[in-house]
């Protein structure tokens, strides 16, 4: 088994990757392609299907060129996909019918609102009523493609997510898997099936659904480029994250610090419905073994600061000297900063709000406000993990990093202080195409078990919490009231 490999295509939302991983979780070979995004108007986003499966077979075919491989040197192939995003193609000539209907499209924001109250379907499938999710975006297909509802009553055209279209184009099978199925507002969590309560609901024919299958199971064997190959894991990119960093047990998460964070959490086997603003999801189902649910957390603003910071502040020159101008001084002097640029996200939904700097003196110096400025995502981070814990009832045991900001040390040591809990970043920061691979390995033998991949995950660097008590709790007092201060801004007459 070691003279084979691994191989995961990452399909997001602005390109295509696939990377080549040996049995020590390393990165053998990558290629990436981007593809076209597609504004026929406002809030409108869209994606060229056909487009994608053609960049993704470049991708593989010269990830395998890299590494002077070809298709028998793979053991499997792993798919890691943008979730949401909502294809439907005719069952006889695999042709789309429609462009693809991208996750931040809000197209169906009257649909939703017409559906009624946010919660109406959250305990079955763990989801607020949204534009995000991909039920409401197959409803929109049937309602404005001429022909389309009958032609989906009779099973003459498919709907999937962009693992269940890639899979069909490489396999012939029409499946997801419960990870992808759990954003579509029409899979029970409990039953990881669809409901026909929320399918009614929602108003889209079943014979247009895929299977729901695990995510680590051989859903088929690769015709063409990949000949041979068996497919054999589909993840959503958070999930897939959060499997590549094995959180693998309750209490353990992940948080990806990018433009904005995404924060996962493993809650174990049964669904925790949140109270909190988080979403809850499918973590990650290994074959015929029980399902793994996460809690989800999304904040809107964290590596975008710092950008903001230096674009539009200009005290740097760029997002390196952050770190560089905090260490100057001790502390923050007081400043806090809460970037509500366009509202509050997780835990507080709160689309009024925006941003202040809170605690200005004559004392407050640049240094001040570079500190504040990177304290801002830690301080955000520990709100989604308080809301986790209260949710949950398992305390964050070690939150794994990954992502462009964990390279600042200044910051991933005041997140260890603020949170109480180990900071963690791997030495594979592609967790997500890692993930991916994870799983396909597993479902084919190539990796044993869960734990043979805990072995092969290497930590880069650690941060253990090194803050007195009290002063972690003066400083969460202290930014929770600038936090009470983003809200109120808008007057009813201003034109926001």
């Amino acid at each position: 088994m070691t003279n084979t490999f691994v191989a995961a295509i990452d399909q997001g939302t602005t390109s295509s990757r696939c990377i080549v991983f040996d049995h020590g979780g390393n990165i053998v070979s990558v290629a990436q392609k981007e593809h076209r995004q597609i504004f026929p108007k406002p809030g409108w986003v869209e994606h060229d299907a056909e487009e994608i499966w053609a960049n993704v077979l470049d991708v593989v075919h010269g990830a395998l060129q890299k590494a002077s491989l070809n298709v028998h040197d793979l053991a499997a192939v792993g798919i890691t996909n943008q979730r949401e995003t909502t294809v439907v193609w005719d069952k006889e000539t695999g042709v789309p019918v429609h462009h693809a209907i991208v996750w931040q499209d809000t197209r169906t924001d009257a649909l939703v609102r017409e559906l009624g109250d946010q919660d109406r379907f959250r305990d079955k499938c763990g989801l607020p009523l949204a534009t995000y999710f991909s039920g409401p975006k197959l409803r929109w297909l049937l309602d404005h493609v001429d022909g389309l509802r009958e032609r989906g009553e009779r099973g003459e055209v498919l709907f999937g997510t962009m693992d269940t279209w890639l899979i069909w184009k490489l396999t012939g099978r029409h499946v997801t898997d419960v990870t992808n199925a759990s954003r579509t507002m029409l899979m029970n969590l409990e039953t990881l099936d669809w409901d026909d309560e929320l399918v009614d609901a929602i108003g889209v024919p079943k014979a247009m659904l895929p299977e729901i299958r695990s995510s680590a199971e051989v859903y088929g064997t690769a015709t063409g480029t990949l000949e041979g190959v068996p497919v054999a894991s589909a993840l959503g990119d958070q999930q897939a994250a959060l499997f590549g960093q094995t959180c693998f047990s309750a209490g353990e998460g992940k948080c990806t610090y990018g433009t904005g964070s995404f924060l996962l959490v493993n809650t174990g086997q049964k669904p925790v419905h949140s109270q909190h603003g988080l979403l809850t999801t499918v973590g990650y189902k290994i074959g015929d073994q029980p399902a793994s649910y996460a809690l989800e957390g999304a904040i809107a603003v964290t590596g975008a600061l710092v950008q903001w910071f230096r674009d539009k502040v200009g005290l740097i020159t760029s997002a390196a000297e952050i770190e560089t101008l905090a260490r100057t001084v001790e502390d923050n002097g007081g400043a806090y900063f809460v970037p509500a640029f366009s509202g509050l996200f997780a835990p507080h939904w709160r689309s009024d709000a925006r941003g202040v700097i809170a605690g200005l003196t004559g004392y407050i110096d640049k240094g001040h406000l570079a500190r504040a400025v990177l304290e801002a995502s830690a301080w955000q981070t520990r709100e989604v993990v308080d809301a986790m814990n209260a949710d949950s009832g398992v305390d964050l045991t070690t939150l794994k990093v990954d992502g462009g900001m964990t390279a600042n040390n200044l910051l991933m040591q005041f997140l260890a202080d603020v949170l109480d809990a180990p900071v963690v970043r791997p030495i594979v920061a592609e967790t997500t195409c890692l993930g991916a691979a994870y799983a396909a390995g597993l479902a084919v033998g190539y990796w044993s078990d869960t734990e043979s991949l805990r072995e092969n995950w290497h930590k880069a660097a650690e941060w253990l919490p090194t803050m007195e008590p009290k002063a972690r709790d003066k400083g969460y007092r202290k930014w929770k009231k600038a936090v009470a201060r983003t809200v109120d801004w808008i007057d009813e007459d201003d034109d926001e």
